[in-house]
């Protein structure tokens, strides 16, 4: 396991991003505007529901995001599928936080249930993934977990088997 912290702000999420943080060629968030957390607070190999690792963030919410304009005129909402991503991006983090070498991307989804909606007038995301399986073997790295995100404290968003993998290729 590597030695990380378990929190993490803004700064060194986009030190994430640009490769700084896990090493070239391993685990990276992408930069803004498709960042969609504004920090960790907290993160493990060995927490959450199921005792195989989870993570919690937060993201704030101000109306100039630059989603509200384009969805829709009028009408701003922000994409469910951003809130999925962030999921997804965090899932990913958790396994380069372990030290588990390579670069992430998203595998899939078992179920998705959106039920509320990030209107302008919201504040705060704040994002739990709860892992289910974490595998790291020769052929396979791959984080299996189940997620869900809160506006203001209130569930909008739950997801089921979020798979996530590393390659070195």
């Amino acid at each position: 396991m590597a030695d990380y912290p378990s929190r993490f702000d803004r700064d060194d999420l986009l030190k994430c991003a640009r490769g700084e943080l896990f090493g070239p060629g391993n685990a990276q968030l992408p930069e803004p505007p498709m960042l969609m957390m504004d920090r960790i607070t907290d993160i493990s190999a060995d927490g959450g529901a199921h005792g195989k690792g989870h993570v919690v963030a937060e993201f704030d919410i101000h109306p100039d995001l630059w989603f509200f304009e384009c969805h829709f005129p009028g009408n701003p909402i922000m994409p469910g599928c951003l809130g999925l991503d962030g999921l997804w991006q965090l899932t990913g983090f958790n396994l380069g936080w372990r030290g588990w070498p390579g670069r992430g991307y998203a595998l899939g989804v078992g179920e998705v249930k959106l039920t509320g909606m990030v209107r302008p007038d919201r504040k705060m995301l704040t994002y739990y993934v709860d892992f289910t399986k974490a595998v790291q073997t020769r052929r396979l790295t791959m984080g299996v977990a189940d997620g869900r995100v809160e506006a203001d404290g209130e569930v909008i968003y739950q997801v089921k088997d979020m798979k996530v993998a590393l390659s070195e290729n």
